[in-house]
């Protein structure tokens, strides 16, 4: 550990001390609190200077500020329901409970105080302390409190001090918390089920992406972290589960910047008998209603309030390949070799490996000549064939496939296909990435080959980046921001 301040060692010093005259500065509970709103209420109906004798009540919080004026003090704390003024005189507490409370006492640490609800006389609603209890001495002092911590990287690496000395960081994450529970609130209506489904794989799939490698040591197996959820969410749609959903960790081994993290959280959904027009449907429905409600989640925010009305429908809709052709100026796109493909990606200063897939070429003329036009939320559809092998060929548009994707200006939300459930079409496509070394190969997963076999209806899936879900609608501009602990660089 490092070592301590000088005013760290004197907080050590009232440890010391008050174990010594036998106070416990870490005790193990303090029953019966209430929250500060329902002080804050119960004083709120009392002229200044009055208190209400007939309800006793315990709070419990952490110290921000203290203010000493003779016999009488002021100690402002803060819990989950917001900030409190503690009113204490030593004639309500006796002498030495006061000194002993005011010697004891230091900005962060966390006390319990029991009283009544009061009007402090210029107003302020206020708990009139009888008894102070010091439920964990701070060690180290709190950030200053009209700066908090500065330094953007000190911040995520020590979040909890982010959350203890700024009230928009723990609001954020409140809210990151309600959208959660909205989504789930959301499908659960929809009568869809929600799983779980193995982080640990023998293959990761579902996804274009460098797994994490780990090992067993009871089973002398190599494993791989998930970089999907989409391979075992759809066996289960083999397995007679028709509406499924997951909310859960993946994981790549790939950057870090404002739009990625190697860990990150994802919404997976697969519905049975159902196709893509059926999954943009649901997705815009879902969408209006996170946006109805960070309306009301975070009514003072404008980004959030300007994000709830980017996500009310209708939304825009491009098609990938007639959006393409217009930008890039590029006609029949289709129609083009590997190399014509490679050599005019390598014109747009891509430099993605040589044996890359058709589809990968693609992507990155659309990534250079069309995303950096999305102003809005917008609907990609009917991608190229190449681009997406666990996609159903498109019913009426030769060389595409039945998939859309979700932009928001500077990124990708998600995205959603009728899914491909022809067990040989499905295996033709996995080989014929086997020989290519690029940066969007699918790992081949021969047991989700095996389990199509068995018979998969018709159906729909969608992914969605929950982390960059709730950038965009609480207008946030970093991912890292969004993660209560995102993985950084060691100091």
């Amino acid at each position: 550990m490092n070592e301590e301040t000088p005013l760290e060692h004197e907080r050590r010093a009232k440890v010391e001390r008050m174990r010594a005259a036998g106070r416990e500065p870490f005790p193990w509970s303090f029953e019966g609190r209430v929250t500060s709103d329902l002080v804050r209420s119960l004083a709120a109906a009392l002229t200044p200077g009055e208190e209400n004798p007939e309800n006793r009540l315990r709070v419990a919080g952490r110290v921000h500020a203290t203010r000493v004026h003779g016999k009488t003090a002021f100690a402002d704390i803060e819990d989950r329901a917001g900030s409190l003024q503690l009113l204490m005189r030593s004639d309500a507490m006796g002498d030495d409970a006061f000194r002993i409370a005011l010697d004891d006492l230091d900005p962060g640490d966390i006390v319990g105080a029991e009283g009544f609800a009061a009007l402090s006389k210029r107003g302020e609603p206020s708990l009139h302390v009888h008894s102070l209890t010091l439920l964990a001495k701070a060690i180290a002092p709190p950030p200053e409190k009209y700066h908090g911590l500065t330094d953007v990287e000190e911040r995520l690496r020590r979040r909890y001090l982010d959350l203890l000395s700024s009230e928009d960081s723990r609001r954020l994450f409140r809210s990151r918390t309600l959208i959660l529970r909205e989504i789930r609130q959301y499908l659960d209506a929809a009568e869809f089920l929600e799983v779980e489904t193995p982080i640990l794989l023998p293959v990761a799939s579902g996804a274009a992406a460098h797994p994490f490698v780990t090992h067993s040591r009871y089973l002398d197996l190599d494993l791989q972290l998930r970089i999907s959820l989409e391979l075992p969410l759809k066996r289960l749609l083999v397995g007679g589960l028709e509406r499924v959903y997951e909310l859960g960790r993946a994981f790549r081994n790939e950057d870090l910047d404002t739009t990625h993290s190697p860990e990150f959280t994802e919404l997976e959904i697969y519905w049975a008998y159902a196709d893509y027009h059926d999954m943009r449907q649901l997705t815009e429905g879902l969408f209006a209603h996170l946006a109805e409600r960070v309306r009301k989640i975070l009514p003072d925010t404008p980004a959030a309030q300007k994000a709830a009305n980017d996500f009310t429908p209708p939304f825009a809709t491009l098609d990938f390949v007639e959006e393409l052709e217009k930008r890039s100026g590029i006609p029949d796109l289709l129609s083009k070799s590997t190399d014509e493909l490679r050599a005019l990606a390598r014109k747009t200063g891509s430099t993605v490996p040589e044996a890359s897939t058709p589809g990968t070429f693609l992507d990155k003329l659309f990534e250079h000549y069309v995303e950096p036009h999305i102003d809005r939320l917008t609907f990609v559809v009917d991608h190229p064939a190449t681009t997406t092998p666990l996609a159903k060929r498109h019913r009426s548009k030769p060389g595409r496939v039945e998939r859309f994707e979700m932009f928001y200006p500077g990124y990708e939300l998600g995205n959603a296909y009728t899914e491909l459930n022809d067990p040989d079409e499905q295996e033709r496509r996995f080989q014929e990435q086997l020989g290519s070394q690029g940066e969007e190969t699918y790992a081949y997963d021969a047991d989700f080959v095996r389990a199509l076999r068995h018979g998969m209806p018709p159906a729909t899936g969608i992914g969605l980046g929950v982390d960059r879900l709730v950038m965009a609608l609480t207008g946030t501009p970093s991912i890292k921001e969004v993660l209560l602990f995102p993985l950084v660089r060691p100091r």
